[in-house]
């Protein structure tokens, strides 16, 4: 059963950070692409060396497809369990995205319309996808340079009548809520505080660059000051079960990637503290009030 204390600090694994993860002492947990173990039967031991140590390895789906209007590929749901009971994996993760129609590939994790119909088809997909796995799902809201016209409700909430309609948790990607509030408008942190962030199942850290006055969600560059303060603000708001450094391509030497882990912890640590100063505040007034 999935436990939230059970992360901590964490990596998106990849073969060629293999070796740096490896020596990492202070990981809770890897997050591996679940579409690369597509039914298959072997894992790498280097994942395995892992799991022996105690570090949790969660399957993240970038294929199902959810918002999609074609119907949720069995196969691709058979997988995800297959490979989360092949790893123990406390839970599994996949994005509120939709990435085939009329059974092309796009390539790409799209946007979804943010209007009822689509919300009503997403938590019917959910649910559906949630009753054949073994583990709690995560589902990550995901960053886009364009939003759709005729959109009914705003990004929080949407995210938060999902998770109110189904059994999923929240995959937070912090990086994509800085990504979107620069390309698209609005303010980081009050959308943060519009959501249910007791739900929140990990998070998120990423790097991107900024070209033509926009924001691109790269995961192959490093991670804004911006994003770290960010996490920071979430930690001292909610109680993070666990938050993860992605990096997918131009992969940095081990001590820049060592770095960009610390970054994170630290920033989880800064926000802790506030918020558990700001509880004995609470507590301390609440007291003297007392007759």
């Amino acid at each position: 059963m999935f436990s939230s204390s059970q992360l901590g600090l964490g990596i998106g694994w990849r073969g060629p950070l293999a070796k740096a993860i490896q020596r990492r002492t202070d990981l809770g947990f890897v997050e591996i692409v679940a579409d690369d173990f597509f039914l298959a039967d072997h894992i790498p031991q280097a994942l395995l060396d892992l799991h022996e140590r105690g570090v949790h390895i969660v399957p993240h789906g970038i294929g199902l497809s959810l918002g999609g209007a074609d119907p949720i590929d069995p196969r691709r749901v058979e997988s995800l369990a297959h490979l989360a009971q092949q790893v123990q994996a406390p839970l599994v993760s996949e994005h509120l995205a939709f990435c085939r129609a009329g059974g092309l590939e796009t390539g790409h994790l799209l946007p979804l319309p943010r209007t009822r119909d689509m919300l009503d088809l997403l938590v019917a997909n959910i649910r559906q996808v949630e009753a054949e796995l073994p583990v709690p799902l995560a589902l990550e809201n995901i960053a886009t340079l364009v939003d759709w016209p005729g959109n009914e409700m705003d990004e929080a909430a949407f995210l938060t009548d999902m998770l109110d309609r189904t059994e999923a948790l929240l995959l937070l990607d912090i990086e994509n809520v800085y990504a979107n509030a620069r390309n698209l408008g609005g303010d980081p942190i009050a959308f943060l505080e519009k959501l249910p962030l007791d739900r929140v199942a990990y998070v998120h850290v990423a790097g991107g660059y900024e070209a033509g006055g926009l924001f691109h969600d790269t995961h192959a560059h490093a991670i804004p000051r911006e994003v770290f303060d960010l996490l920071e603000e979430l930690c001292c708001r909610a109680a993070v079960p666990g938050a993860m450094l992605e990096r997918d391509d131009q992969f940095p030497g081990e001590a820049e990637l060592n770095a960009e882990l610390d970054g994170i912890a630290e920033a989880m640590q800064r926000g802790q503290a506030r918020r558990a100063a700001g509880e004995f505040l609470h507590h301390a007034l609440a007291a003297e009030e007392l007759p």
